[in-house]
C-alpha cells in the first residue's frame, strides 16, 4: 500500500510540473502576440509532453518506479532459497581449492625416472679387509678405488709389462694397489684412466693391462712377470 502510495504521489508531482510548464508556455506566447486558443493549445502539448517524459524518466514506465521490477526479482529469489532451504546455488562453479603446502620432504611412493641414475652418481662405499674402497663419481667412468692396499700389502703391480717403478707410484697415488682392481676394469674406465695417466696416456690400453692383470689376480704368470720375479727386469 505504501509503494502504491508513492507511485502516486510521483505521478502527481510530475503530471503538476507537466502543467505549470504548460501554463507558462502558453502565457509566454500570447505575451509575444499568439492568441488565447493558440496559446492554451500549444500549453497543452507542452503540458502533455513534459508531464509524460517526467513520469517516464523520474518515475518510471506507467508510473511505476524505476527498479521495482529488479526488487519483486530479488524478493522472489529469496523466497524460492527460503523454500530450498539455502541460498540460490550460484551459475558458476567455485573455483578449486588449492591444498596448502605440506611442510618437510615429501617422498615419492614410486622412483621417479633417472632416480636410479643420480643416486649411483653420488659414489658407495665398501670395505674389504680394513682398506675403504670407494665408487666416486668424480668424473664419468672413474672406476672404483682404495684408499689403501688391503691388508696393508699391494699387489707388484711392476709384473704388468708397462708398469714401470714410477708408474706404479702413479697408479698407488690414484688408488689402485692390486691386480683385481685392474682386471675388472670395463672399457668406459680404461678410457678414463688411459686420459687421467699423467705422462702416460694412452698406456693402459697399448700395453693390454686389463688381460695382463686378469691372469696375474688369478694366480698365472706371464713371460714377463716371470722376468721380474726372477730380478731380470728392475734392479732390486
Amino acid at each position: 500500500m505504501t509503494t502504491q502510495n508513492k507511485d502516486m504521489t510521483c505521478t502527481i508531482i510530475c503530471w503538476a510540473i507537466g502543467i505549470l510548464l504548460g501554463a507558462l508556455t502558453a502565457a509566454g506566447l500570447m505575451v509575444v502576440g499568439w492568441s488565447f486558443l493558440q496559446g492554451a493549445f500549444m500549453g497543452a502539448i507542452a503540458w502533455l509532453i513534459v508531464g509524460g517524459a517526467l513520469s517516464i524518466m523520474v518515475c518510471g514506465q506507467g508510473g511505476r518506479p524505476q527498479g521495482r521490477v529488479e526488487a519483486l526479482q530479488a524478493e522472489m529469489d529469496a523466497a524460492r532459497a527460503r523454500v530450498q532451504g539455502g541460498a540460490p546455488t550460484p551459475s558458476a562453479e567455485p573455483a578449486p581449492t588449492v591444498p596448502a603446502m605440506a611442510t618437510g620432504v615429501v617422498k615419492p611412493s614410486t622412483p621417479l625416472a633417472g632416480e636410479a641414475e643420480l643416486a649411483s652418481r653420488k659414489g658407495s662405499w665398501t670395505y674389504s679387509n680394513g682398506a675403504t674402497e670407494t665408487a666416486s663419481a668424480e668424473a664419468e667412468g672413474k672406476p672404483a678405488t682404495l684408499s689403501a692396499a688391503r691388508d696393508g700389502k699391494a699387489d707388484d703391480l711392476k709384473k704388468i709389462k708397462g708398469v714401470g717403478p714410477k708408474l706404479e707410484g702413479v697408479l698407488n697415488s690414484m688408488g689402485f694397489y692390486h691386480f683385481d682392481q685392474i682386471a675388472g676394469w670395463s672399457e668406459a674406465e680404461l678410457a678414463w684412466v688411459d686420459e687421467n695417466l699423467e705422462g702416460f696416456k694412452g698406456r693402459a690400453s697399448r700395453d693390454e693391462w686389463v688381460a695382463q692383470a686378469k691372469l696375474l689376480a688369478g694366480g698365472g704368470e706371464t713371460e714377463f712377470s716371470k722376468r721380474v720375479d726372477e730380478g731380470d727386469v728392475y734392479d732390486t
